[in-house]
């Protein structure tokens, strides 16, 4: 597949039948996918294909193959949604909390800290959970009302709802369009990581390249944070598979054919396309809710083992679509913009930001991959790619690639001797997150930063992690 670089961090995949748009990667040459391992950039132009799709197919420079769209593909649509274009974890995202700990203070606090949040964090494949649901009303509500829902049965304070996305909760879930099967997968698992590349991790902040801007956030050079990492476990896998599967059925009735099986679509408007987006909604709401369990949890450990506070920074996802208004050809449009594996980067003064965060911008949140940096920037004016950026720093290994350079016990002896405690809840599991799976997240932003995408305010070190 032919690329053209138009700037130093924008490359074109020119339109040919039958793509309606052309593509666009933000990336470095050294960032660009190896077209003989990865087919991701095949998946940016049948992304182009899909019905109502305007301005071009984005990929973000942490791109890799993922299911129908690539992971780190953006998309606005005028008419379909494709479950595609969100993913099997619905709304798995990042948040970020500030303690009032500096750097200093963990070295007599860290094996205490640790051990506490090894046991009160479930993780692994369908393992425990924080909150157990008494019955399916119960699940039913925490569809509906996400991190709000949490908070109101004592889970968090009201402020923690001001700095998340959609302020805890996103409208128009229909807890109806969810499947038995994905209720039952969902309803043991909120307040749990999962497994993967899901993380709970005690961070410092190394650096700040913004003070005005970190200052609003809630950051400080030498501070303690925790980010956690994780989204709608086997309840949105469940729902991606159901609708998927509806999507197959109808598209011949509306005249829709995709290159690909993966790239199943629905218009908006149809029965379909809702049913769709109130599962996708319902499962979102579950995902925050989720973060805030957890979020409750850690919040109880520095408590008890640090006497400190945690307060949320940002809360944001980086699989779900979402319909917004934006400029096309000088017309406000709206549109449905998907972005799986990729964040949403509003920029300041936009309406949708809490009124604390409206002159910084929002946080963007973009973890490392284990034991590297991560970074928190923040959203750009006359940003390109519908005010969206990259979500992390994007595989190039698989995890049975992964598995076979290093043993579980060899990385976690590695990194604790680098200073970075590990409480993991498999050997497999580590080795399949080592770090030389991922490309360098530092090259990732520098490229997010250098193609207007967002704008660094901080970077981010770990001192403890806890995986599933």
């Amino acid at each position: 597949m032919e690329l053209v670089e138009e700037s130093p961090f924008r490359f074109r995949i020119d339109r040919r039948d039958p793509m309606r748009v052309p593509g666009v990667v933000f990336a470095s040459r050294a960032l660009l996918p190896d077209v003989g391992s990865d087919r991701s950039l095949e998946q940016v132009a049948n992304v182009a294909t899909l019905p109502g799709i305007v301005g071009a197919s984005y990929a973000m420079p942490d791109v890799h193959w993922g299911y129908g769209f690539p992971i780190g593909g953006v998309a606005a649509a005028g008419g379909v949604v494709s479950p595609g274009g969100v993913g099997f974890d619905i709304s798995c995202g990042v948040r970020l909390l500030a303690t009032d700990l500096d750097r200093a203070d963990l070295p007599r606090l860290r094996d205490a800290l640790m051990d506490g949040l090894d046991a009160a964090v479930p993780r692994g494949m369908g393992r425990g959970a924080v909150w157990k649901l008494a019955d399916p009303a119960e699940l039913d509500a925490v569809l509906r009302g996400g991190s709000r829902y949490a908070v109101e049965r004592g889970h968090g304070v009201p402020r923690d709802l001001d700095r998340c996305e959609d302020f805890g909760a996103v409208a128009d879930a229909d807890p109806a369009q969810v499947s038995e099967r994905a209720a039952q997968r969902g309803q043991g698992q909120v307040g749990s990581l999962g497994s993967g590349n899901h993380f709970l991790e005690v961070q410092a902040v190394d650096a700040v390249h913004d003070e005005p801007v970190a200052a609003a956030f809630g950051l400080r050079a030498g501070q303690v944070v925790v980010m956690i990492h994780c989204g709608s476990r086997g309840l949105g896998h469940q729902i991606c598979t159901d609708h998927v599967r509806a999507m197959e059925q109808t598209m011949p009735r509306h005249g829709i054919e995709v290159p690909d099986r993966q790239l199943a679509c629905a218009p908006v408007d149809s029965a379909q396309g809702r049913a769709y987006l109130g599962a996708m909604a319902a499962a979102a709401n579950y995902a925050r809710a989720n973060r805030q369990l957890l979020t409750s949890a850690a919040r109880r450990v520095f408590r008890r083992v640090a006497g400190s506070g945690l307060d949320l920074v940002y809360d944001i996802s980086h699989n779900l679509a979402k319909i917004e208004t934006h400029g096309v050809d000088g017309v406000d449009r709206r549109l449905c913009v998907h972005r799986k594996g990729a964040t949403r980067a509003l920029p300041p003064g936009h309406p949708d930001l809490p009124a604390d965060l409206r002159a910084a911008g929002q946080p963007v949140l973009i973890p490392g991959s284990m034991g590297t940096a991560s970074y928190v920037l923040t959203g750009v004016a006359g940003a390109p790619a519908f005010a969206s950026t990259c979500h992390g720093a994007g595989r190039v290994r698989s995890r049975s690639q992964a598995m076979k350079t290093v043993r579980g016990q060899e990385l976690r002896r590695e990194l604790e001797a680098r200073g970075i405690a590990v409480r993991g809840a498999s050997w497999r599991g580590l080795a399949e997150e080592t770090p030389e799976a991922y490309k360098d997240v530092t090259a990732v932003v520098d490229v997010a930063e250098g193609a207007g995408l967002c704008r660094r305010v901080a970077r981010l070190v770990p001192l403890g992690v806890v995986k599933g």
